[in-house]
């Protein structure tokens, strides 16, 4: 039989009166610990606990315990409402003078693919949840998807309105890797956020990340200027720093029906919903790739996704998704894209065919240059079309290890 285990180091109260039955709570004077019924009233003390050198807070009794019950969910998800440094259990920290964040990882076994290197669509779920571990961490975080107690009394969500993400190279099953982000402004009602992802055993910066954030009116769903309440939130964990620069970001452009590459039958699925109750972006991500040629994935790797989120895709859309190659991603006559490995000798990339005989040159043109993809997807409606997202992606050369740093 299941119990329900817990420390508990807040002030409990002894209540003679009749108590409701509200299902997400219990009296304080039933709750069981380890299996046991605990009867004993206990003096009010102190609401902070120290385990290990990290502070677990519920802020103040008030936010937990409501006229003689307490919250289980509150309870279980042990959310902060005090700033915190250190987090034994995300094997997080607190980085940039107070204001950062930084977490460390494993790739786990369902984080990668056949060739055994985390897929994108990891790499992004990462950087989501780094980010809502950040806000954790500063003790801003409501119940929601990383909103703010301000946020949450304007009815207020974070949306992502782009994101551009470069990566290097891909982590390893079962290598530990220690993500870096942080928040700036952008522009007077938007919010940048950045990441950088390193390898811990050599320092090697796998991938980079920014991206910008815009609030929506959680019932209305249109987007919303910054309330002030929420700006003063906020702000003071705004730093000057990016982890990709971009003074001239690259606009991208509208698809049509005449693309080379479609697909017009996905569907959502329910566990591609979150808790905003919209398709996640990571999914968009899937339905983009969906549209590569199976010859492009074999051998190249996705270096760069650049993103730009139009409106929301709901549970019961149909959703089209459209690709585009740039002149030198069209498949070559006999279908194939060449399939020449690149090997690393002494640390520098070098393709067979320079032993071969092919010359430096046409080796390089034919294998080092990038393949560059225009993507779109949009609700496949019965009297128009209207965008979700707009995406451009960059593909390399696979290669057959990473070099590390010289000793």
């Amino acid at each position: 039989m299941a119990t329900f285990s817990c420390t508990i180091s807040f002030p409990i109260w002894c209540s003679s009166g009749r108590e409701g039955n509200d299902p997400s709570k219990q009296n304080l004077n039933n709750i069981k610990i380890n299996g046991t019924s605990n009867k004993t009233c206990t003096k009010v003390d102190s609401t902070l606990r120290q385990t290990s050198g990290v502070v677990t807070t519920f802020g103040s009794v008030a936010s937990v315990v409501l006229n003689g019950h307490i919250d289980k969910q509150q309870v279980r998800q042990n959310i902060p409402t005090q700033k915190q440094f250190i987090d034994s259990h995300r094997l997080g920290v607190i980085t940039e003078g107070g204001v950062g964040y930084q977490q460390t990882v494993v790739i786990r076994s369902y984080e990668v693919g056949p060739d055994k290197t985390a897929t994108i669509e990891s790499i992004l779920n990462l950087l989501q949840e780094t980010a809502l571990n950040h806000v954790w961490m500063s003790g801003l975080l409501s119940n929601g998807f990383g909103a703010t107690h301000g946020m949450m009394r304007n009815n207020l969500i974070w949306v992502v309105s782009r994101m551009h993400v470069q990566v290097d190279h891909y982590p390893i099953w079962g290598e530990v890797v220690e993500i870096d982000t942080w928040v700036g402004a952008s522009g007077k009602n938007g919010m940048r956020r950045d990441w950088l992802i390193r390898s811990q055993a050599s320092g090697v910066t796998f991938a980079r990340a920014t991206s910008t954030w815009v609030m929506m009116n959680e019932q209305t769903r249109r987007l919303s200027k910054m309330p002030e309440e929420v700006r003063a939130e906020i702000s003071p964990w705004f730093i000057e720093k990016q982890a990709i620069e971009e003074d001239n970001p690259e606009k991208i452009v509208k698809l049509d029906s005449k693309a080379t590459y479609v697909n017009s039958d996905l569907k959502p699925k329910r566990s591609d919903l979150d808790m905003n109750h919209h398709v996640n972006n990571v999914k968009y991500v899937g339905w983009m790739l969906e549209t590569i040629p199976d010859e492009i994935l074999e051998a190249h790797q996705l270096s760069s996704i650049i993103l730009e989120y139009r409106r929301e895709c709901g549970g019961s859309d149909i959703v089209q998704s459209l690709c585009e190659p740039d002149a030198d991603g069209i498949l070559q006559s006999g279908g194939q894209h060449d399939s020449y490995q690149v090997n690393l000798l002494n640390g520098f990339s070098l393709p067979s065919e320079i032993f071969q005989g092919s010359g430096l040159l046409g080796s390089f043109s034919r294998t080092m240059m990038p393949l560059k993809y225009t993507h779109l997807l949009q609700i496949n409606g019965e009297s128009k079309n209207e965008e979700i997202v707009r995406g451009r992606t960059t593909w390399k050369k696979k290669i057959t290890s990473m070099p590390f740093p010289p000793c």
